[in-house]
C-alpha cells in the first residue's frame, strides 16, 4: 500500500471521528437545554445526532475536499 493510500485512510477516519465527537456534543447540549426525558429523549437525541453527523461530514467534504461517501465517483 502506498503512502498516499494510507494518508487517505487516516484522514477518512479522523474526519469520521471529528464528526462523531462534534455531533454527539451538539445533540447532548440541545437535549440538556430542552430537558426532554424518557423514550422521547432517545428518539430526538438519535435524530439530532444523525442530522448533525451527516451535516458535518457534508461540510468536511465541501470545505476540505475529503470524500467520505463517494461510492466510486471519480
Amino acid at each position: 500500500m502506498e503512502f498516499a493510500d494510507v494518508k487517505k485512510w487516516i484522514i477518512f477516519f479522523l474526519g469520521i471521528l471529528c464528526a462523531i465527537i462534534i455531533a454527539n456534543a451538539l445533540s447532548n447540549l440541545i437535549m440538556e437545554y430542552t430537558a426532554i426525558t424518557g423514550w422521547l429523549n432517545f428518539v430526538v437525541s438519535f435524530v439530532l445526532y444523525a442530522v448533525f453527523f451527516f451535516f458535518i461530514l457534508y461540510l468536511l467534504e465541501k470545505l476540505l475536499g475529503i470524500e467520505f461517501f463517494g461510492f466510486g465517483r471519480t
